[in-house]
């Protein structure tokens, strides 16, 4: 059975790591600590909502470096080569994007959400993020417990 991704949530991981307090500690600490837990945050809408979803953090080398942490390629962590920042790539997604209009993009940067939004993409702040994450969440811990309680009736007969 083939999945069907029809939106894209492309994020700008330095931004969204800023901008959410739970991140800011951990940040100072470790960075890539702070970005390994973001990934794992945001996997729970690749894997629950079915939309492709691609972090962008600004890179060091001279390559583009891709990243699939489950496997799959509709789930990418991408640094970009030093050359060109996180929100010049993902202008550049966008921009490329065969349906710019099912882009959503993840940022509370301003000049970024108005030349994305002019090529027909949606912004949601990092607050927005972090509330859509939150449901996602809470709808998986439902059901785990709903499974569990399942569960325990079933072995009881």
């Amino acid at each position: 059975m083939k999945v069907s991704f029809t939106q894209h949530l492309l994020i700008d991981g330095a931004n969204i790591l800023h901008a959410w307090p739970e991140f800011r500690p951990l940040l100072k600490r470790d960075r890539a600590a702070a970005r390994s837990q973001l990934v794992q945050r945001v996997s729970t809408i690749h894997d629950s909502e079915l939309v492709r979803v691609t972090l962008v953090f600004d890179g060091r080398g001279t390559e583009l470096i891709v990243e699939r942490p489950s496997g799959h390629a509709t789930f990418s962590v991408l640094y970009t080569p030093s050359a060109l920042t996180a929100d010049d790539l993902i202008e550049q997604l966008v921009a490329k994007a065969a349906d710019p209009s099912l882009c959503i993009v993840a940022t509370g940067d301003r000049g970024e959400r108005e030349t994305v939004e002019a090529s027909g993409a949606r912004v949601i702040p990092p607050e927005e993020l972090a509330a859509w994450v939150g449901r996602v969440e809470a709808r998986q811990s439902a059901r785990v417990g709903e499974l569990r309680l399942a569960n325990s009736k079933k072995w009881r007969k």
